[in-house]
């Protein structure tokens, strides 16, 4: 199996402690590995580079940047490579845990699997693989060292019917197949019509469906780029602030992991200055 290489970078030094952007870099390692690649069968590593110049040729990069305006999410580079921005926040690591997974899943932005829509009397229709869309919301998000990252579905999530004892998400919150929770989303593409529609939940009692028209193959390279272009309202997702629980939930989760760590470094540099002083 190959495994895929990510690259978490930064689009200028120092918008970024390196020591955040290590432990961000180390907690998608983790999500990688142990939750999201045996679920879905995948292998892929998530290194820190300080510096977008030191990124190694063959990594796809999820770069940092200061204001994204209006490009937030995946796109192509000129060899048809994907890469993906994250706009710098106080929760930016929910957003680049978020790009990270769908990279992995869906290097290029065009996996399809079929199913019956959720638009009433349209029959069956091609859903795009975007792992995290239908429960992209920080209230679905948990921690892995103490830093916040994305919820997202399994495999099974395209099943025909809810069956029970069903893991459609990884932490359980989606409950039954092709399904959204408030603040997420799903989209798919008619063949009938020609036409690419979502089912979104960014506000109100309940989802709605909107037409997003014919995919521009020529402007926007591939399909997640296209719908990522028209939902603007996952922008927010980077910047949470107090109001976000999960977000102070995960802040105190690495406050005490901080703590923790530091009695661990102690405890090895104080072994390192015992053998010094032995072998003196």
């Amino acid at each position: 199996m190959l495994t895929h290489q990510l690259a978490l970078t930064v689009e200028k030094p120092g918008l970024i402690d390196a020591a955040a952007l290590t432990r961000v870099a180390a907690a998608l390692q983790k999500q990688a590995t142990r939750d999201f690649g045996p679920i879905w069968g995948v292998s892929a590593s998530v290194s820190a580079f300080a510096r977008i110049e030191d990124v190694p040729l063959g990594y796809w990069p999820v770069i940092v940047v200061a204001d994204v305006k209006g490009a937030a999410g995946y796109h192509q580079d000129q060899n048809g490579q994907p890469y993906a921005l994250v706009e710098v926040g106080d929760s930016w690591s929910l957003t680049a845990s978020h790009e990270t997974l769908e990279m992995i899943a869906d290097p290029f932005g065009k996996r399809l699997v079929a199913g019956t829509s959720p638009k009433p009397k349209q029959g069956r229709v091609q859903f795009l693989v975007e792992v995290c869309d239908p429960s992209e919301d920080d209230a679905y998000a948990y921690t892995v060292n103490g830093v916040m990252v994305s919820d997202f579905y399994t495999p099974r999530y395209f099943d025909p019917v809810a069956a029970s004892g069903t893991r459609y998400s990884y932490t359980g919150a989606i409950k039954a197949p092709r399904t959204i929770l408030p603040g997420g989303y799903l989209s798919w593409y008619d063949p009938k019509s020609k036409h690419w529609f979502q089912q979104t939940w960014f506000g109100g009692t309940k989802a709605v469906i909107r037409d997003l028209g014919v995919f521009d193959s020529a402007k926007f390279g591939s399909y997640r780029a296209f719908t990522d272009e028209m939902t603007p309202e996952t922008l927010r997702l980077g910047k949470l602030g107090a109001k976000s629980a999960p977000l102070r939930a995960a802040r105190q989760a690495q406050q005490s992991g901080d703590e923790s760590t530091e009695a661990q470094a102690k405890m090895w540099l104080s072994g390192i200055a015992t053998l010094r002083k032995g072998r003196k």
